[in-house]
C-alpha cells in the first residue's frame, strides 16, 4: 500500500511539472501553429536565472521565481520580433529547423555563460521537508509543484476562453486577416501569446528543477518528452494537456519504481498505443 501511494504522489507531481512546461507549447502548437522545438530551452533558461538569483545573489525563492518568467519572457521578445515572427504560417519542416538551431544556439550560450555542472535552486524551509498528509508523507517541493499546476490550468483555461484576450486570440488563430481587418493587433496578440509560453515554460523549470535538473543540456533531454505530452493531449487544448502529462506521469514514474531496468519503455509504448487510437490527441481537434 504504501508503494502505491508512493508511486501516486511521485507520479502526480512529476506530471504537473510535465504539464506546466508542456502547456506553453501547446499554446504555440495548437492556437499559433508554431512548432516551438526551442520551447524546452527557455524552461533551461528559467532554471539558470532562478539558480543564479538564489544561489549568487541570495533572493528570496519566490523573487527568484518572479526574475525567472520576467527575465525569460524579456529574452524571448526580441527573439519573437526578429525570428519566430518570419516562421508564423510556415511549413513545418521551416519552423522546426529555425527553432532547433534556436536551441543549439541557447544551448552553446548556456555551457559557455554557466559552466557544463548541474544548478540547485535554493528551496526556501517550508519546501524542503515532508508535508504529513495524515496517510503518507510527500515531499514539499512536490506538493507546491502539484499546486502550482493546478493554479496554472485553472488560470490559462480562465484566460483563453473568458477574457477578450482569449477571444482575439483565437480570433487570429481562425483567420488572421479577418481578425486584423476587424481591428485586432494581431502582431501583438501573438507576441503577448509567445512571451506567455514562455513564461509558463520558466515557471515549469523552476518549479519542477527538483525532478528535472538544470544543466546545458535540458533542451534536448526533455524535447521529445514535451512534445510527447503535447502530441497524446492534443496540441491546443489545456484539459488535453493534463490529463495527457499526469497519464505519461504516472506510466514513467511507475515503470520506474517496478521495473527500472526497462528504462522508458513504457513510456513511449504507451505513446505509441495512445497516438494509434487517438491521432488528433486524445482532446484534439480533427483536421
Amino acid at each position: 500500500m504504501q508503494t502505491i501511494l508512493s508511486i501516486a504522489a511521485d507520479a502526480l507531481a512529476y506530471g504537473m511539472v510535465l504539464f506546466i512546461i508542456s502547456i506553453g507549447l501547446s499554446v504555440t502548437m495548437g492556437l499559433m501553429k508554431v512548432v516551438n522545438l526551442a520551447h524546452g530551452a527557455f524552461a533551461m533558461i528559467g532554471g539558470y536565472i532562478a539558480s543564479y538569483a538564489t544561489q549568487q545573489m541570495g533572493l528570496p525563492f519566490g523573487v527568484a521565481i518572479l526574475a525567472a518568467v520576467l527575465g525569460t519572457m524579456l529574452i524571448a521578445v526580441p527573439l519573437e520580433r526578429f525570428l519566430y515572427r518570419r516562421i508564423y504560417g510556415a511549413p513545418e519542416l521551416t519552423q522546426v529547423l529555425m527553432t532547433i538551431g534556436i536551441t543549439f544556439a541557447i544551448i552553446g550560450i548556456a555551457n559557455f555563460v554557466m559552466g557544463p555542472t548541474l544548478k540547485t535552486i535554493a528551496l526556501p524551509a517550508q519546501l524542503q521537508g515532508p508535508v504529513d498528509l495524515g496517510f503518507r508523507t510527500i515531499a514539499a517541493h512536490k506538493l507546491f509543484a502539484v499546486a502550482v499546476g493546478i493554479i496554472v490550468a485553472g488560470a490559462l483555461w480562465f484566460i483563453i476562453e473568458r477574457t477578450p484576450f482569449g477571444v482575439r486570440l483565437r480570433a487570429s488563430v481562425d483567420d488572421a486577416a479577418m481578425a486584423g481587418a476587424l481591428g485586432v493587433k494581431t502582431k501583438i496578440v501573438y507576441a503577448v501569446s509567445f512571451a506567455l509560453a514562455v513564461g509558463l515554460a520558466a515557471l515549469g523549470g523552476v518549479v519542477g528543477a527538483q525532478l528535472l535538473p538544470i544543466e546545458p543540456y535540458y533542451a534536448l533531454h526533455y524535447m521529445v518528452t514535451f512534445l510527447v505530452v503535447v502530441s497524446v493531449g492534443g496540441a491546443g487544448s489545456i484539459a488535453g494537456a493534463l490529463v495527457a502529462a499526469l497519464l505519461l506521469g504516472a506510466v514513467q514514474t511507475t515503470g520506474r519504481y517496478l521495473m527500472p531496468e526497462y528504462g522508458e519503455f513504457f513510456f513511449y509504448l504507451a505513446v505509441i498505443a495512445i497516438v494509434c487510437v487517438f491521432p488528433n490527441g486524445l482532446m484534439g481537434r480533427s483536421k
